[in-house]
């Protein structure tokens, strides 16, 4: 499958749950356009246009007094219209930052090539591969920290390690992402890391160089995570400047429209972008992938073992290499639009300060608390099943390149079905993201439940061929952006994804028989206590008003402090 793990937990939805919740107040606080106040009108202008409201705007501020005490002398009274956020573009760019076709295209490209082919699914397979070649026949073991582990042990914990890092470097770098002009430089060189890991793969393709491969694992993981992540953080304000969501706010200024309407038609913009997202890279990745079954039928992979791992070292450095190519239309065609202003502080303390105001403030924010919590868990549930199935899968194929290659073909292929599916339900019954999100948790309930039942038997529970083949099938859910909050949700994501990992990791060493499938009793439990937690707890009305709330006071807050 293409990357769908930032991992996969970073593939469990698009746009889900209340942290995305289309309300564009929320999202103006993650970067795209500097601050500007909108001016207020007179309290009689506000009295006059009561009347002219409708019904659910008259409630709409009903609640609002209901709920907030308003300091006239430091607040005037205005038509408590729902404002907007400000746009780069619609007040004071003339057009300069509006979001253009070839833009949009570009932003596409760049996701075909980080496909996640190289680093998230070759080199994985690849370092597998070589710890299963070097570790002792007799037992299958091999020394790792301090430790004899299987190989199986060996990866988990080395993933768990690489997103422990990210964990730390999201926490120096996340507010990069919502400040300044940095994301575009951050990206730029972390995928040049990227590149450079990927191609240096062509020098380790012997398995007594599998300690120098496990370490190439982990740094290209971290490079291609963080890369993808700050190729996310574009997206908001790519969304926000389209054509039509310009117009859509000035008419939602003007009062042509409702506060509902706006939201709904953003929502939609942001479904067909990050869909039509998917759905470029999913084709894009079935036709590299062709191209690559051509170039390992050229290296005779089925020739013997030597040739399969140098085909599985190739197919790494070529991935990389369409990488580099596509990637750069969207470095020479990005509009550098701003990200919020610092105000008197550096980013890095910026950063911080918006860390530590996510942690005391969440509790204002219930829903949003909800949703990190079930966010967390089911974080961690996918991030790990994803990878324990990988690792089942490389031993039950082999690590043969060509079947390898073929799996994600299927993969990809229905992974473009899917996802367009999933975006023309959604939109032709109106499904909200709450509801989408709801029916992938209990669907990875259903993929961990089938691991599991693989603990007591050899007759199904991903320990046969056909069972890879419908899995490929199967797994073919959208990823979730997280907007608000981005320095605690990218933290509170990284450290979900380490943790299950660890666990796994000592389930399989502390297993006397060392049963690859055991981490399912870990895995399962977890997805079913999600399941139930986000389906039973979140409730995206509430997170809408107690969303809208905070913005408020938010900007009040900034205002004070000299415009951060």
């Amino acid at each position: 499958m293409s990357a769908n793990a930032d991992d996969p937990a970073s593939r469990a939805s698009r746009t889900t749950g209340p942290v995305e919740n289309t309300q564009q107040p929320v999202a103006a606080t993650t970067g795209g356009a500097k601050t500007t106040e909108r001016p207020s009108s007179s309290s009689s202008s506000s009295s006059s246009n009561n009347a002219d409201r409708t019904p659910n705007q008259r409630a709409r501020s009903s609640e609002r007094k209901t709920n907030e005490k308003v300091d006239v002398e430091k607040e005037p009274v205005t038509s408590e219209r729902p404002s907007i956020p400000p746009l780069a573009g619609v007040a004071d760019d003339d057009g300069k930052y509006e979001t253009g076709r070839w833009e949009i295209w570009a932003y596409y490209a760049y996701y075909i090539g980080n496909n996640g082919l190289s680093l998230f699914n070759f080199a994985p397979a690849q370092s597998q591969n070589l710890l299963t070649q070097a570790a002792d026949p007799d037992t299958g073991l091999l020394p790792f920290l301090g430790a004899y582990r299987t190989t199986n042990s060996i990866v988990l914990l080395a993933n768990g390690i690489s997103f422990a890092i990210q964990c730390v470097i999201f926490l120096i770098l996340g507010s990069y992402a919502d400040f300044g002009t940095w994301r575009p430089v951050i990206l730029f060189v972390t995928s040049l890391l990227a590149y450079g890991i990927g191609f240096g793969w062509l020098g380790v393709a012997d398995p007594e160089k599998w300690r120098i491969g496990v370490a190439m694992y982990m740094i290209g993981l971290i490079a291609y995570q963080t890369a993808l992540t700050f190729w996310t953080a574009a997206f908001p304000s790519l969304a926000r400047n389209t054509r039509e969501i310009r117009a859509k706010a000035n008419d939602l200024s003007r009062g042509s429209i409702t506060q509902e309407a706006y939201d709904y038609q953003d929502s939609l913009m942001r479904s067909r972008l990050s869909n039509m997202a998917f759905y470029a890279q999913s084709c894009g990745e079935i036709l590299i992938l062709a191209v690559i079954v051509g170039v390992m039928f050229g290296l005779h992979v089925n020739a013997g073992t030597e040739q399969n791992t140098w085909g599985l070292s190739v197919l790494i450095a070529f991935a990389s290499g369409v990488w580099l190519l596509l990637s750069v239309p969207w470095f020479v065609l990005e509009k550098r639009r701003p990200g919020m202003s610092t105000g008197n502080m550096n980013i890095a303390l910026a950063g911080l300060w918006q860390l530590r105001r996510a942690v005391t403030k969440i509790v204002q924010l219930r829903q949003t608390l909800y949703y990190l919590v079930g966010y967390f868990l089911l974080g961690d549930c996918l991030n790990t099943s994803v990878t324990v199935i990988q690792t089942l899968q490389n031993s039950v194929a082999e690590y043969s390149t060509l079947s390898l290659t073929y799996l994600l073909l299927v993969g990809i292929a229905s992974q473009a079905v899917g996802i367009y599916s999933f975006w023309y339900i959604q939109r032709r019954f109106r499904l909200s993201t709450k509801t989408m999100f709801n029916v992938i948790a209990v669907a990875i309930a259903i993929l961990d439940g089938w691991g599991l039942v693989g603990v007591f038997t050899q007759r199904f529970g991903f320990h046969h061929r056909w069972e890879l083949w419908l899995f490929q099938i199967y797994y073919v859910t959208p990823r979730t952006h997280t907007y608000l909050f981005f320095s605690l949700f990218s933290i509170t994501g990284k450290t979900s994804a380490f943790i299950g990992p660890v666990i796994s990791s000592a389930i399989i060493d502390a297993t006397p028989s060392g049963n690859e499938s055991a981490p399912f009793y870990f895995l399962f439990g977890l997805a079913v206590v999600s399941v139930i937690f986000l389906v039973c707890s979140v409730d995206l009305r509430k997170s809408r008003v107690e969303q809208e709330r905070f913005v408020r006071e938010e900007a009040g807050v900034r205002r004070e402090m000299g415009g951060l």
